[in-house]
């Protein structure tokens, strides 16, 4: 690849690709010629490579982590929901983002650092030659002309907003930008906001080519409101997010488990989804879900056996915990006499094991993790520490919105790559959006809004499939609507344990600790709870830097200094 400046590396020249799927399947098969550049071909060409970083892949399969787009490490497993799993010695610098002791030279973060700013070039290229193009005699419409430059602000827009969440500190880099190297520390919130509102007042409902999985006004909505909601500017988010819930059926009529089924997506409820693909065509799986590879059950005869890693919390468990009438417990109480399965146990305790079928939990408890004694999609009834690799380091549970059935596998995986699916991953969807609705309405002090939409998310999840064995359930499964939200703190507190119970382990979790401003307390409690299981955990405390992640130090050395150092890190 060619070298651009000292801050980021990329293909000048982006590639043709080709299209199956959506419009980001292929391989790349030519580099463009300076006149296919300034052509109509290249600048849908340059627009097509620029969707085609949202997997956080530039070739090859593994290695993709930090910028997978389901964001499982560095907005899971740096948070009280998940741990890295495997075994402590597989990807030790995965360790220490868990144990939120990162370094400058963690490859994670470096991964994720270059992967956005490739995404950033590309978009930045789609709007310089679009200009060149128009300038010229064979011109697109005026209508496509904007339609292509709102779809590439808003997907500039996507990836300095994953920048600024994990580095907070990033230069901003656009098509007019000349300078080798750009400074750091000047705020990039201003110019994301500006990029989104450019693809809200240009793009249509629905875009020109007709393609669902392409950016249109809809996901420019979600995702402003999205960013005024981290701004604290709820007045502004909060008609944007009900603009898209309008254009969309009652979250109700939506089942829950089709955000995580192959054969389901891109439905009324997935917004803003990454396309992933697989098949023979020779990508080796280079378009799919390259993120997740590592994320899967471990052990021998399972569909798809690698490799043990993102293991959901004792402490996320427990969350799941009602009580008598079906709420969730309030302030971590869930954390009394916690439900472990069977964790901790002797073999001969283990070999005697029985799963308690009188655990009173919500339902997505099961559709969120693996744990022993319960149907898992359908691979069977889970298994325990035959599913797990190595119990004591990641704990007794797996991940199970990332897996896809067994079913599925012959088809929906890669070639010689059963962990690479193609399965999409939702950015934005539509619960997630009720949950932003409702934390507006909170901070505006309109509790029954509020009420009402968390009510409508907590609905559908008690309309999910009863897992069962031989007939019986194999829970004591209960959601029940909040009767009234009392006053502002208690609606609060509601909307963010909806939070967590609804989204678990799709990669906000960490994110919204962070803008809450509880991200110490919670986790400062949380590494004593889940210390007391995993002892690695047990001396870890927030320290005032670790909201934010370290600058990779091999992009500071390449812009000769001029990218600054987060504050408290070497």
């Amino acid at each position: 690849m060619k070298k651009i400046n000292y801050i980021i590396f990329s293909l000048f020249l982006i590639t043709v690709m080709g299209c199956s799927k959506s419009f980001l399947e292929k391989n790349p098969q030519g580099e463009l010629t300076g006149e296919q550049s300034t052509s109509q071909e290249g600048v849908e060409a340059f627009l097509t490579g620029a969707y085609s970083l949202l997997n956080g892949n530039v070739n090859g399969t593994f290695g993709n982590y930090g910028a997978a787009p389901s964001q499982w490490l560095l907005g899971e497993v740096t948070s009280d929901n998940a741990h890295k799993g495997s075994d402590n010695g597989d990807q030790p610098n995965m360790n220490l983002l868990e144990r939120h002791s990162p370094t400058s030279t963690n490859d994670n973060l470096e991964n994720v650092w270059a992967r956005c700013f490739e995404g950033i070039l590309r978009c930045n290229n789609t709007l310089k030659f679009l200009s060149l193009v128009q300038s010229g005699d064979k011109k697109f419409p005026d209508a496509r002309a904007k339609e292509i430059q709102a779809e590439a602000r808003v997907l500039r827009a996507h990836y300095y907003f994953f920048l600024v969440r994990i580095f907070k500190n990033v230069p901003l880099i656009t098509e007019t930008t000349t300078e080798t190297a750009v400074d750091n520390t000047p705020d990039v919130y201003p110019a994301i906001i500006n990029d989104l509102k450019y693809g809200v007042d240009n793009l249509a409902p629905v875009n020109a080519t007709n393609a669902i999985t392409r950016i249109n006004k809809v996901v420019a909505q979600a995702y402003l409101g999205k960013v005024y909601l981290y701004q604290k500017k709820y007045q502004d988010a909060l008609p944007l997010l009900n603009a898209v819930i309008a254009s969309r059926p009652d979250l109700e009529t939506l089942p829950y488990t089709n955000n995580f089924d192959i054969t389901k997506e891109n439905g009324p409820e997935a917004i803003f989804a990454v396309q992933h693909s697989v098949g023979a065509d020779g990508t080796g799986g280079d378009n799919g879900n390259v993120g997740d590879i590592l994320n899967f059950p471990y052990g021998n005869g399972l569909p798809i056996t690698c490799c043990g890693f993102f293991q959901p919390s004792i402490d996320l468990a427990n969350a799941f915990k009602v009580d008598a009438a079906g709420l969730p417990y309030p302030d971590q109480t869930y954390r009394v006499n916690p439900y472990k399965s069977d964790f901790g146990l002797t073999d001969a305790e283990k070999k005697a094991y029985q799963l308690d079928k009188t655990l009173r939990v919500d339902p997505r408890m099961d559709y969120t993790m693996g744990r022993r004694g319960v149907p898992f999609h359908d691979w069977g009834v889970m298994q325990g520490d035959s599913w797990i690799r190595e119990p004591s380091n990641g704990g007794p549970f797996v991940a199970y919105k990332n897996v896809i059935d067994a079913s599925q596998v012959s088809s929906g995986t890669g070639p010689g790559n059963t962990n690479v699916t193609g399965l999409n991953v939702n950015i934005i969807r539509l619960a997630d959006v009720y949950l932003m609705a409702a934390e507006c309405e909170v901070e505006a002090g309109s509790l029954p809004n509020a009420l009402t939409l968390v009510n409508k998310v907590r609905a559908r999840a008690a309309k999910l499939p009863v897992k069962q064995v031989e007939g019986a359930a194999v829970a004591a499964y209960k959601v029940s609507p909040y009767p009234s939200f009392p006053d502002q703190g208690y609606a609060r507190k509601a909307v963010r344990t909806e939070r967590r119970v609804e989204l678990a382990l799709e990669g906000h979790r960490f994110y919204d600790l962070v803008r809450w401003g509880i991200a110490k307390t919670t986790l400062d409690s949380y590494f004593q709870f889940e210390g007391g299981y995993f002892p690695y955990l047990k001396t870890v405390v927030m320290e005032d830097r670790d909201e934010y992640f370290p600058i990779p130090q091999n992009q500071i050395d390449r812009s000769q200094g001029i990218l600054k150092q987060n504050p408290g890190y070497n």
